[in-house]
């Protein structure tokens, strides 16, 4: 059963068997919003980057997006950069793969993000969302979806974190500006 995620909002990442996860996805989602053009509605391609970032004790120790698809330890995978996004349907468009077993012990945060590299602000974009799957099943777990647009060019969407011997989901949808990950982290920073 999914869990509709509202800004803020944690959830325990346990299964519902009371089982733990052992690897999960994250994956992200948009389209461009239709513009009125010469010849009626049409909608140019938008190029969102979704971006994993490792925190230990509130300090980024590595990242994964679409130049550094794998984090140093093998635990974190990007799955590659999609330049148009938005097939509508509600797939994914970019996706981050966690091995939440593999993740090493020091590491206690993984935040995600999404940014326009391009500039291209959220005003451009609509139905986006990030959603975590049970990677062993493919079970949709909790899906956030990020409302209205904004003149904006990135997102803080989510972050999973150590709770005792498990880890949570926080939904966060903060609204940000910046090209990549490393222009976000004054932003981040407040939610860590």
């Amino acid at each position: 059963m999914t869990v509709n995620m509202s800004k803020g909002q944690a959830i325990s990442l346990q299964k519902s068997d009371g089982g733990t996860l052992t690897a999960v996805r994250m994956g992200l989602g948009w389209q461009a919003a239709p513009r009125r053009g010469l010849f009626g509605k049409r909608a140019k391609e938008i190029d969102l980057d979704a971006s994993a970032v490792l925190f230990a004790d509130k300090q980024p120790v590595d990242v994964v997006f679409f130049r550094h698809l794998v984090s140093d330890d093998g635990s974190v995978r990007h799955t590659g950069d999609n330049l148009v996004g938005g097939a509508g349907q509600g797939g994914d468009d970019e996706a981050v793969l966690v091995d939440l077993q593999r993740v090493p012990v020091h590491i206690d945060q993984i935040v995600f993000t999404v940014n326009s590299f391009t500039g291209q602000t959220f005003a451009e974009v609509e139905n986006a969302f990030c959603r975590l799957v049970d990677e062993t099943n493919g079970q949709e777990m909790a899906r956030y979806t990020l409302t209205g647009g904004g003149q904006y060019t990135a997102q803080i969407m989510a972050k999973v974190h150590r709770q005792g011997n498990g880890w949570n989901m926080t939904a966060i949808g903060e609204a940000a500006n910046g090209r990549t990950f490393q222009d976000l982290m004054p932003t981040i920073v407040p939610f860590l």
